[in-house]
């Protein structure tokens, strides 16, 4: 299946089943407050949500004084794809990463840490920065965005809507799970909102590599890049908030084992391979 259909199913499944867990706790009352949550949370997303991920992220702007080759990849293969030049931050962190963000091309953000620019050869920072416009091109942030906000949704109807809506699954129009079905919603909705966001960040990491492969013509450079992130990382982890890690191109957290498969990242292997296998495109 195309990993663009594939991002659409998901994203309507979320929206299913936060309607769903609305309507079992609180009947046709709780399925309406359920979408007001959505919707006023997806719209501050929408407004807000580049400018809280770079102050989390203690991201600073750069001229193209200060970082002039960073600006100058930068605006290559932005022009390459043909969207308006993005703004440019870095973090201090020796931690080798780079996200992108912004709600549509027309406000997109880049932002590398030291740790990246120390770590990489110019043209494989060029295939990493080609990865993040991809992001931008694909409108991949605002997809992320509907995701977590949604999943987030999710979660606190799961954990708060029994109290909020008390007993009311118990009258006419209440079709409620009573209390075992109650804490079962409590346990069970988050974990299927993580695995349907999971399954959207890595359908977004698979799509942006492709096209970073494209706009910088040179898939082994990008291939390159991730097989020395992947590395950096575990030397240099970051202490960085856990709803931030789905923007990175490589997860800047430390962990192995069963943690990684509920990672918001393809591994890093299937992702090379992939990329390997465009050589001659």
């Amino acid at each position: 299946m195309d990993n663009r259909v594939k991002t659409f199913i998901l994203l309507a499944g979320l929206t299913v089943l936060m309607v769903l867990i609305g309507k079992l706790i609180g009947g046709q009352g709780g399925m309406q407050i359920a979408l007001v949550i959505a919707v006023a949370m997806n719209f501050f997303s929408y407004w807000f949500s580049d400018k809280i991920v770079l102050r989390m992220a203690g991201a600073q702007e750069v001229d193209p004084s200060q970082a002039p080759e960073l600006h100058r990849l930068v605006e290559e293969l932005s022009a390459a794809a043909n969207i308006p030049k993005p703004r440019v931050y870095v973090m201090e962190t020796d931690n080798p990463n780079a996200f992108a963000t912004g709600r549509n091309p027309e406000h997109g953000v880049v932002a590398v840490t030291t740790g990246i620019l120390r770590l990489l050869t110019p043209a494989e920072l060029k295939g990493v920065l080609a990865h993040e416009i991809g992001h931008i091109k694909n409108r991949d942030i605002l997809i992320q965005s509907v995701a977590s906000t949604l999943g987030a949704a999710i979660t606190y109807l799961a954990y708060y809507g029994p109290f909020l809506f008390g007993r009311s699954g118990d009258d006419e129009e209440g079709g409620g799970v009573g209390a075992v079905g109650g804490i079962l919603v409590m346990i069970l909705a988050p974990i299927a909102a993580m695995l349907i966001q999971m399954a959207i960040s890595r359908s977004r990491e698979y799509i942006a590599d492709e096209t970073g492969a494209h706009l910088c013509h040179n898939p082994e450079s990008l291939a390159r890049a991730l097989e020395k992130l992947a590395y950096g990382v575990q030397a240099a982890p970051m202490q960085a908030n856990p709803a931030t890690e789905p923007l990175y191109i490589v997860n800047p957290l430390t962990g192995g084992g069963i943690q990684n498969l509920f990672s918001t990242h393809p591994p890093i292997e299937e992702r090379v391979a992939r990329l390997r296998a465009m050589r001659g495109y």
